[in-house]
């Protein structure tokens, strides 16, 4: 294994600035420079600390009973003063003090926290201990401890005012630069038709056509999602001459490094002209230019990527991380006793575009995929094993809701989607026919929901046709009459920039055919600048979407680039998200939402209206932890010497989860940047960090409850206690 962050040598530049900071916060804080400076070792300074906090928590009986564990959730959190909750951090440092953590971030280095013992070896040996992000966060921790930093929370007003930084897809002069963007690629392509550098049989010009002629022709085509799959740029120089050259030269090294690395690339001309090359330096863009252009982490880790998610390291014939036993784990994947993911063997396991931080990218490794779609034409074999995993289904005492997603579900063809969506069908039928037969408490859970996983409607809208929307409204129909109620496009916008007339006429016809759609976004770096996703809230809510879940940027250092903090995300629930949130008196119209779709619209803004709130806030921020469910509820236990703050996280308690939980325990976390860095980087696109001064003191989470819009159905019966399909190592 490799020394304690051993990748992170502080060079003569970085001590300077250690001292520089040490020597502040010993200023401001003479009570904890008395302790450190008398005490005659470090385990004298870890008392003499710990006394001064006990002493200050015991002013608030609540915040001590919150730091003992005895009472937590949300509204005792908001109990908690800012002085409260860094008296709590410094207390779980020391109750945490000298435990090692094994940091897939550094390869599976071990890193070891012990703050309190790094400030006294600092304050009397000298000694270089840490980089000047330690120091930087612990100046912050104790000015929040004595005062001198508190929370002041953004006004309605200015949230909103944040809200108007981030222009729409929608706004006039955004549809007129990406108009000019789709002719300037579609005149590259129409170069490459003509002189036969690119040939296909599909898309081409009759000779003695004029370039006005093809033009209006590539115009038709740009309407079809097999001209955008066909023409999808699969290396960093015909991205670049797409994007009329304007990429640097460092960029086009770290992607050209990309390219001998093995990583793929495959980004279709449609979602390309989402990029503004004349107006990149005002970082409009830079939610979707971080989806497309690699970072030096993510070149420099390729090959050396670990499993984020559990399930991902499967062993034949064994339960997965979640203790479930699965008919194929390669087509299978499950957490949660009610939910199931399934992955089909047809092109939906590919996607319309590769996303820079995609959790694939541990895959791609492996040379597997590679967005080579003609091999993943359905082969006879899938209907059998089709069927088969439907008899799994079946036969499954909890489940209620399966999650067709890939790759991507939309990415299957009409008729690969319809024969699955037929399977599913005839699966809950099945299951409906065999309660008949079963009394009432050993009855199995019964369908209940559908979801289909795509992000096309921001990639490529162009695959959204009548004809797919006949395939979803004919399963509807048939599907409501035995039972199941929820039927739901997942979804992924990332931008206010994503949400086109392209994408929402394809929401609209969703909407149309009685399926809702419900978003998911994850917080990148990019994405959590001030007012970005409070915006991205209100333009779905706009055009019909409900915003669904907000995760943390998850991988390791890999996705450095672009991971924001999870206490930036306990911010962004606290600071911003906060103006959607509905009144209890509006929760019931709200749960019926999903029950018409063809009005979504029309209901959301008469519930905004209502309400008076700009969005709808209903969705949850959280983190996809990397053993079992989502949780946001965490406290910061340890930092390493880089200033890498560790985290603990408890499971969601508001949902039912797999037995294994009793066996797990409590998840850590390593964060792949430290807040400080995290704030350098907003700086250096354009931020105010006067803006997000008190994220130096979220360093307690706790998730939000599940709205009723997302709650399953009631059952008119009482079904089983028993759990099918279930092996962990105990029993």
């Amino acid at each position: 294994m490799l020394s304690h962050d051993s990748p992170y040598e502080i060079d003569a530049k970085a001590k300077a600035k250690s001292h520089e900071i040490l020597e502040q916060l010993l200023g401001e804080n003479k009570k904890l420079s008395d302790i450190l400076l008398n005490a005659k070792d470090d385990s004298a300074a870890l008392a003499g600390v710990r006394d001064w906090a006990l002493t200050l928590l015991e002013e608030n009986f609540d915040a001590k009973l919150y730091y003992q564990g005895k009472k937590t959730g949300r509204k005792q959190l908001d109990k908690l003063s800012w002085r409260d909750r860094a008296a709590i951090r410094i207390l779980d440092y020391i109750d945490n003090a000298g435990r090692e953590f094994k940091d897939p971030n550094l390869r599976g280095a071990i890193a070891k926290s012990n703050p309190i013992k790094r400030l006294w070896m600092a304050a009397n040996q000298n000694a270089d201990v840490a980089s000047p992000y330690f120091f930087e966060d612990a100046l912050h921790l104790f000015r929040q401890l004595n005062g001198t930093e508190k929370r002041n929370l953004p006004s309605f007003e200015k949230v909103l005012s944040w809200m108007q930084r981030h222009p729409s897809g929608l706004d006039d002069y955004i549809i007129e630069l990406q108009n000019k963007n789709r002719e300037r690629i579609l005149n590259i392509l129409i170069e490459k038709i003509s002189s036969g550098e690119i040939e296909t049989t599909r898309f081409r010009f009759d000779e003695g056509m004029s370039h006005e002629q093809k033009f209006m022709l590539a115009s038709k085509w740009w309407k079809d999602a097999h001209f955008h799959l066909r023409f999808a740029v699969r290396s960093p120089d015909l991205l670049n001459e797409m994007l009329d050259g304007s990429l640097s030269l460092d960029t086009m090294k770290i992607l050209h490094d990309a390219e001998d690395a093995g990583i793929p690339f495959f980004v279709n001309p449609y979602y390309l002209s989402l990029l503004h090359v004349r107006s990149s330096s005002s970082n409009v863009d830079l939610v979707i230019r971080d989806y497309v252009i690699y970072s030096r982490q993510l070149v420099e880790e390729f090959g050396h990527i670990v499993a984020w998610e559990k399930e991902d390291e499967i062993a034949t014939d064994k339960p997965n991380a979640a203790g479930w036993i699965l008919p194929s784990h390669y087509n299978v994947h499950r957490r949660y006793p009610e939910v199931s993911i399934l992955i089909p063997d047809t092109i939906g396991r590919a996607c319309g575009g590769l996303c820079s931080l995609c959790q694939r990218m541990y895959d791609f490794q492996s040379g597997r995929l590679n967005f080579d779609l003609d091999a993943l034409s359905p082969k006879e074999s899938w209907q059998d094993k089709l069927s088969r995993l439907m008899k799994y289904f079946e036969n499954d005492s909890q489940l209620r809701d399966i999650l067709i997603t890939g790759g991507d579900a939309l990415m299957s063809s009409d008729k690969s989607l319809e024969k699955i969506l037929d399977a599913v069908y005839e699966m809950a039928k099945r299951k409906v026919e065999a309660n008949k037969l079963r009394a009432d408490g050993q009855k199995y859970a019964e369908m209940l929901r559908v979801r289909l996983g795509t992000r096309l409607p921001v990639y490529l809208p162009q695959r959204i046709t009548p004809k797919l929307i006949e395939v979803l409204r004919t399963f509807k129909e048939k599907a409501v009459q035995i039972g199941l109620k929820q039927f739901v496009i997942q979804t992924h916008f990332e931008s206010p920039l994503e949400i086109t007339p392209e994408a929402q006429a394809s929401v609209k016809m969703f909407l149309d055919a009685g399926w809702i759609v419900i978003n998911q976004l994850v917080f990148n770096a990019a994405a959590s600048r001030r007012g970005h996703t409070a915006k991205l809230r209100q333009d779905l809510c706009s055009i019909g979407v409900i915003p669904y879940y907000t995760f943390t940027v998850k991988g390791y250092m890999e996705n450095s680039h672009n991971f924001a903090t999870n206490g930036r995300s306990v911010q962004e629930q606290a600071e911003e998200k906060i103006i959607g949130m509905l009144p209890d008196k509006h929760k019931d119209a709200l749960a019926g939402l999903a029950n018409e779709a063809k009005h979504v619209v029309e209901n959301i803004n008469k519930l905004t209206n209502a309400a008076q709130i700009p969005f709808l806030a209903t969705d949850r921020n959280v983190l996809n932890l990397p053993g079992v469910g989502k949780s946001l509820s965490f406290r910061v236990i340890g930092i390493t010497r880089h200033g890498r703050r560790i985290l603990e996280f408890e499971h969601d308690a508001s949902r039912n989860h797999s037995p294994i939980i009793h066996q797990m325990g409590k998840v850590i976390i390593v964060e792949s940047k430290p807040v400080g860095e995290y704030m350098e980087q907003l700086e250096s696109i354009g931020e105010d960090l006067s803006e997000y001064t008190s994220l130096w003191g979220y360093s307690i989470g706790e998730t939000e409850p599940r709205t009723p819009l997302f709650e399953y159905p009631k059952y008119k019966f009482k079904i089983t206690d028993k759990i099918t399909n279930l092996k962990l190592e105990d029993q």
